[in-house]
């Protein structure tokens, strides 16, 4: 690790002028920070007496709202941050999402990826709360960008030539739950659960749902879990191969590192090349069978069956399909 020799109390205050300007004008203020103390910033990265200080990440001198990115050491940290709508997907959370992964797979400096949530949901998939007003305001179009976004995180997590963990605890849906199902390694605490939630409000998988499932768990209990929309236990997730790891929710930062841990004996190269390898002996179809999901799920969003399904979550009541 690098570390600046300046003087401790220059560096103070210095921090403290960094602090100032955060709470005095926000975010936006950070953009010219490097500018002023050039030798408090290194990539991203803060370093204080050894320790590293997260900053929020900035695109083009903006923050990123949706998602926090964060680097320590050799892991990049995608953390979803819209815990007021259970960590709903809706557009720009999902570029924000892509942005980062590309980040991550391009700075030399990362060598792991991890992705986990804020709150008490990791994910309920697409976000409920948008979804409703695309219905109400007819506004279908935004859905299928959502469908499209989602699909190709799923896409990027597979061609990543790095290792991509997943930390999961409480429910894991939708779109989300596709997601856990790309990684390299899924962790995931004894009260989480994995939702095939489509069917509910009458659409199909989307983020390489099927595609990914099957070559995971089988074809037959692939179809079963979207058919059903039942829940996934975490046990019986790690059973079927979905979930690497489970444990508590108070140790699973000490499984995560035991994971890298683990991982980090190994190298690089070796990751890049099996990455590779799985790619195209499981998945080399990708771009047909997406462009077939999106498709069906244009399709299925314009029925009425769909506005039933969504208007009765908001309703919180049963829906009544008509297959229609």
């Amino acid at each position: 690790m690098l570390i600046y020799s300046k003087k401790r109390q220059q560096f103070k205050n210095k921090w403290s002028t960094f602090t100032y300007i955060h709470k005095r004008w926000g975010n936006n203020q950070l953009r010219h920070f490097p500018l002023v103390f050039p030798c408090l910033f290194i990539q991203k990265k803060v370093y204080f007496e050894n320790k590293i200080i997260s900053l929020p990440y900035k695109r083009k001198g903006e923050a990123m709202n949706h998602i926090l990115y964060q680097i320590v050491d050799d892991l990049a940290i995608i953390t979803l941050n819209r815990p007021e709508v259970a960590n709903g997907f809706h557009i720009p959370m999902c570029e924000e999402i892509l942005e980062a992964l590309t980040l991550a797979e391009q700075d030399q400096a990362v060598q792991f990826i991890l992705i986990n949530a804020n709150g008490k949901v990791f994910s309920v998939g697409g976000d409920l709360v948008e979804m409703k007003r695309a219905v109400d305001e007819d506004d279908i179009p935004s859905l299928n960008k959502i469908a499209e976004l989602v699909n190709t995180i799923s896409f990027k997590i597979k061609q990543i030539p790095k290792p991509v963990l997943m930390e999961v605890d409480g429910a894991v849906a939708g779109a989300a739950a596709n997601m856990a199902v790309a990684v390299d390694f899924c962790l995931a605490t004894d009260k989480a659960k994995f939702i095939q939630a489509f069917v509910g409000v009458g659409l199909a998988p989307d983020a390489g749902g099927i595609h990914l499932l099957s070559r995971s768990i089988g074809v037959t209990r692939a179809a079963q879990l979207a058919m059903t929309g039942e829940a996934l236990t975490a046990e019986k997730a790690l059973e079927w191969g979905v979930v690497y790891r489970v444990c508590e929710a108070d140790k699973l930062e000490k499984t995560r590192e035991q994971v890298l841990k683990k991982l980090r004996r190994g190298s690089a190269n070796s990751y890049a090349a099996i990455k590779k390898l799985v790619w195209e002996s499981q998945f080399k179809d990708w771009q047909d069978y997406a462009e077939l999901e999106l498709k069906l799920q244009e399709s299925l969003s314009l029925t009425e069956d769909f506005k039933e399904g969504v208007r009765a979550h908001s309703e919180r009541r049963r829906p009544k399909f008509s297959g229609k």
